[in-house]
């Protein structure tokens, strides 16, 4: 069962959004919050599996949510993901610098929303590879990038090409085919990578081969990367 907290000032969202997931055996709301700062109270109280929160919410908005339940240890398994009503929301990127595994648009499918909820309590990033590629490329270069990213260095020459391909938006299996390696090989990678530069998931990973340099949105929505 994975147990999901909505997060809105809107009830009528809220009630739309509770209809659609509970048409599934597999997917339980345990809790519903009218604004960010009661969304990160009854996250640390009930422990969802994935808290869905509205980006723009009065008190505190899903930005500081995101990075108040990121920030908590006892909160390590409760995955955020971004609501908003644009693909290229200006706030989306920040949400994922804080912390957030990715975002939904809330005109979403009804089928796609129960298997994103899915993909998020397992794990994976919320993102499509085209979304990661338009998102990235469109907000990376706003706010100032740090003169270093601590890291990098810790990764091998074969973990910073994978990173890169992640950051890409390609799969495992993508990442597999490109390197002519197996699924497997490819997902270990992908998982050490996170234990050593110590992120939550794949959104966090991309956000980190950006930020370090390792991957460079370039001219013309191409990407450049770099394993030195």
């Amino acid at each position: 069962m994975v147990r999901v907290l909505l997060a809105d000032d809107q009830p009528l969202i809220r009630a739309g959004f509770r209809a659609l997931l509970e048409l599934t055996d597999d997917i339980e709301v345990v809790g519903e919050a009218g604004d960010g700062a009661e969304a990160v109270e009854l996250a640390g109280r009930l422990r969802p599996d994935v808290a869905l929160l509205d980006v723009r919410m009065p008190r505190l908005d899903g930005i500081e949510a995101t990075r108040r339940i990121g920030a908590s240890p006892e909160l390590d398994g409760v995955r955020v993901v971004i609501l908003t009503n644009y693909a290229l929301d200006e706030y989306v990127f920040a949400a994922l610098r804080a912390g957030a595994s990715g975002f939904l648009l809330k005109d979403i499918e009804p089928a796609d929303l129960l298997q994103s909820v899915r993909v998020a309590a397992r794990g994976d990033a919320l993102l499509s590879p085209s979304v990661t590629r338009r998102l990235i490329e469109e907000y990376v270069s706003t706010p100032p990038r740090p003169a270093a990213v601590p890291g990098l260095e810790r990764l091998t020459g074969r973990e910073r090409e994978i990173v890169a391909l992640v950051a890409r938006g390609m799969s495992n299996e993508e990442i597999a085919g490109h390197l002519v390696i197996s699924a497997a090989t490819a997902k270990t990678h992908v998982s050490r990578s996170m234990v050593k530069l110590g992120v939550r998931d794949r959104a966090q990973l991309v956000v980190f081969a950006y930020e370090s340099g390792l991957v460079v949105a370039g001219a013309g929505g191409q990407n450049a990367s770099r394993n030195s």
